[in-house]
């Protein structure tokens, strides 16, 4: 079988090939708040009746309130994300591998899980990229389709269900294209929202501007 990519590295060349290549270049560890969110994705169920004082333990990226309020909403819209029939189970498809925080069964399906926020709706697109990428993997090892997957944004309570379609599809085989395609930095996105969240964008040299300068602009 030729070489396959991670699921780490297909969700990152969907937010930016560039951030790709610094982070293959760089290897670090994840950092702890990765950690973090794999052990509350664990642990729904015990956290879901745990007391104020407890919940301030755990490093939650919401008031206890508001964390609690959207792990009842998430358990009740997806229970089984708190009952998996595997966990931290690692996966190798044809074209990608990494490790899903869970695998469920009955229809198979799998959940990706993320430190980070969720958007208003939906799920951003690195995400659905990792998350497409595990449910391809998982179905080559099962030999059977899987069209669902979850993100779990585990440090916010809020767990988003990613139905497989066409589109995502698209996503995931144009990220599969740039991470393959990737021997040498590629060019700047120039990306202010982007760009301005990035933990390589002092090294990177793409300069996002300030409101003031945006403000600024036309007035010449």
């Amino acid at each position: 079988m030729p070489d396959t990519l991670a699921f780490g590295d297909l969700a990152r060349a969907a937010y930016c090939p560039r951030q790709l290549y610094y982070a293959r270049r760089d290897d670090g560890d994840p950092p702890p708040e990765y950690r973090a969110a794999r052990e509350l994705a664990r642990s729904y169920d015990e956290l879901a009746v745990a007391s104020d004082a407890a919940l301030d333990t755990f490093d939650l990226a919401v008031p206890v309130a508001k964390f609690r309020s959207n792990l009842e909403s998430s358990l009740d819209r997806h229970p089984r994300v708190a009952d998996p029939e595997e966990t931290d189970a690692f996966l190798r498809g044809k074209d990608a591998h990494g490790r899903a925080a869970k695998v469920h069964r009955d229809p198979l399906a799998v959940s990706v899980v993320t430190p980070g926020a969720p958007p208003e709706q939906g799920v951003w697109e690195p995400q659905t990229v990792r998350a497409v990428a595990a449910t391809k993997a998982l179905a080559w090892r099962e030999n059977a389709p899987v069209d669902v997957a979850y993100v779990e944004y585990a440090r916010h309570g809020v767990v988003r269900r990613v139905d497989v379609t066409t589109r995502k599809k698209a996503a995931y085989r144009r990220a599969l294209r740039a991470a393959r395609g990737l021997d040498g930095p590629p060019p700047r996105l120039h990306d202010d929202a982007k760009c301005g969240a990035c933990d390589y964008r002092e090294i990177c040299g793409t300069k996002t501007r300030t409101l003031g300068s945006l403000l600024s602009l036309g007035d010449d």
